[in-house]
C-alpha cells in the first residue's frame, strides 16, 4: 500500500542513500572487527602471549542465545510493521529493546567475570586485553543499535506515515541483524582462541 505521490525521485534517491550509507558502516565496522582478529592472531603468534588463557563466562552463551531471540523478536516487528499493525509492532519492538539491555548487561556482568578471574582490560596479558576490546568495540554498537530501536519505537508510536516507518523498520532490522552476526562471529572467535 504504498502511495505513489508521497514517494518522490528526490525521497526515492534519499533512501538509496541512506541504505547504501548503512552497508558501508556495516562493511566498516567488519573490516575494523577483522582488523582486531587479525591483530589478535599476529599478536599471540608471536609468542608473547599463548592466547587468553581463561574460558569465557557462561554469560557470552546467555547473551548469544539473548540477541538471536532479539534479532526474532525485530523480524516479526518488521514483519508487523509492514502489515501496519502498529501495536503489534511497538509490542514486537519493545521486547526487542528489552533483550537488547539484557544482552548490554550480560556482557558488563561478563567484564565483572573477567575482573573477578584477575583479567583486567590493562594487564601483562595483552591477548585478554583483547576480551574487553572485542566487546567493549561491539557494546558500542549496540548501544547504537539500541537508539535505532527506540527511534523505530516512537515512529510506530506517532504514528510516523507508512512508507516511513516501514522503511526505518527496514534499516533497523538490517543494522541488528548485522550486530547479530557479528556478536556470533565474536564469540566464535574467542571461542576458538581461548
Amino acid at each position: 500500500m504504498v502511495d505513489t505521490e508521497y514517494m518522490t525521485e528526490e525521497l526515492v534517491q534519499s533512501r538509496k542513500a541512506k541504505k547504501f550509507n548503512l552497508v558501508l558502516g556495516m562493511i566498516g565496522m567488519f573490516m575494523m572487527f577483522a582488523a582486531l582478529s587479525s591483530g589478535f592472531i599476529v599478536y599471540t603468534a608471536s609468542g608473547v602471549d599463548k592466547g587468553i588463557k581463561t574460558l569465557l563466562p557462561n554469560t557470552f552463551i546467555y547473551s548469544t542465545i539473548v540477541i538471536v531471540l532479539s534479532s526474532l523478536t525485530l523480524h516479526l516487528a518488521y514483519q508487523a510493521a509492514k502489515l501496519e499493525q502498529l501495536k503489534k509492532q511497538r509490542v514486537l519492538l519493545l521486547f526487542t529493546i528489552i533483550l537488547g539491555i539484557a544482552f548490554f548487561a550480560l556482557q558488563l556482568h561478563s567484564w565483572s567475570v573477567f575482573t573477578d578471574r584477575g583479567i583486567y582490560f590493562v594487564n601483562n596479558n595483552a591477548s585478554q586485553s583483547f576480551l574487553f576490546v572485542f566487546t567493549g568495540m561491539h557494546l558500542a554498537h549496540i548501544i547504537a543499535g539500541l537508539i535505532v530501536l527506540v527511534r523505530c519505537y516512537i515512529g510506530a508510536a506517532k504514528p510516523i506515515p507508512f512508507p516511513d516507518n516501514k522503511f526505518r523498520m527496514n534499516l533497523a532490522t538490517i543494522f541488528w541483524h548485522f550486530l547479530d552476526v557479528l556478536w556470533i562471529y565474536i564469540y566464535v572467535f574467542l571461542l576458538l582462541n581461548q
